[in-house]
């Protein structure tokens, strides 16, 4: 996988990789006001996938507002993707797999090094299966999900530590059809991104700094999203506009 260093409008920087190449060190830092900001730099480096007329699905909460800014950018219609991590013991932050209707991601060698109890992970599922299920109806209520059968996708979060979540997204798009999956993220661990880019067509990131702890670090405002926020930006572009 080749990253390569981009330069945007307005001097934003974008890591682009590809399956396709060969891989080499990412190394980069930028740091965020909030998620909004985060989304109107990273839109300027999608820009180029407008001509493309892609669906843009943003993951719930956090990467919704982001998600809203790119599709602004791009004149795109908005969905969700609704997928649930699935968190370690005594660490829900930590993700040891993730879930969503039609597919689960488990991370067996996590799993395997925290010790994780059978009983806790069937446990576990179970509560967000119920929470995947209640935010769905949240979100869309009787609207049928986006069809992505045919159409290039850009999936859309605020950051990228595990990359459980949006493997399990990824999962989905592909059971799903869609021609072709553009992975975007503000931040990343480098090492994810080593792991996720040959799932994608292509993945877009801004900043993969070498020391990277934790996605919240990158913000300066990494307040929890709403539900009610979630709402008003899937009401600004509606993916019923896709036609």
């Amino acid at each position: 996988m080749r990253v390569a260093i981009r330069p945007r409008p307005g001097g934003t920087q974008a890591f682009v990789s590809r399956a396709e190449d060969q891989f080499q060190p990412v190394e980069g830092y930028m740091r965020f006001a909030d998620r909004r900001d985060a989304g109107r730099r990273l839109a300027q480096a999608l820009s180029r996938y407008r001509s493309l007329h892609p669906l843009v699905l943003g993951l719930p909460r956090g990467g919704v507002p982001v998600a809203a800014e790119v599709a602004r950018e791009l004149g795109a219609p908005l969905d969700v993707l609704v997928v649930r991590k699935l968190g370690a013991p005594g660490h829900p932050e930590f993700a040891i797999g993730a879930l969503a209707a039609d597919a689960t991601v488990l991370h067996h060698d996590v799993i395997r090094q925290l010790g994780v109890p059978p009983e806790y992970l069937d446990r576990v599922i179970a509560q967000e299966q119920e929470e995947l299920a209640r935010r769905e109806r949240a979100y869309r209520g009787d609207r049928p999900a986006a069809v992505v059968r045919g159409r290039t996708v850009i999936l859309v979060d605020d950051g990228l530590a595990t990359g459980a979540t949006a493997e399990a997204a990824i999962r989905v798009l592909r059971a799903r059809g869609a021609e072709r999956v553009i992975l975007a993220v503000p931040v990343s661990a480098p090492d994810t991104l080593h792991r996720l880019t040959p799932m994608v067509d292509e993945l877009v990131c801004l900043s993969a700094p070498p020391d990277f702890r934790a996605v919240s670090l990158n913000y300066d405002d990494f307040s929890p999203t709403s539900d009610e926020e979630v709402l008003a930006c899937l009401h600004e572009r509606p993916a019923a506009s896709a036609g």
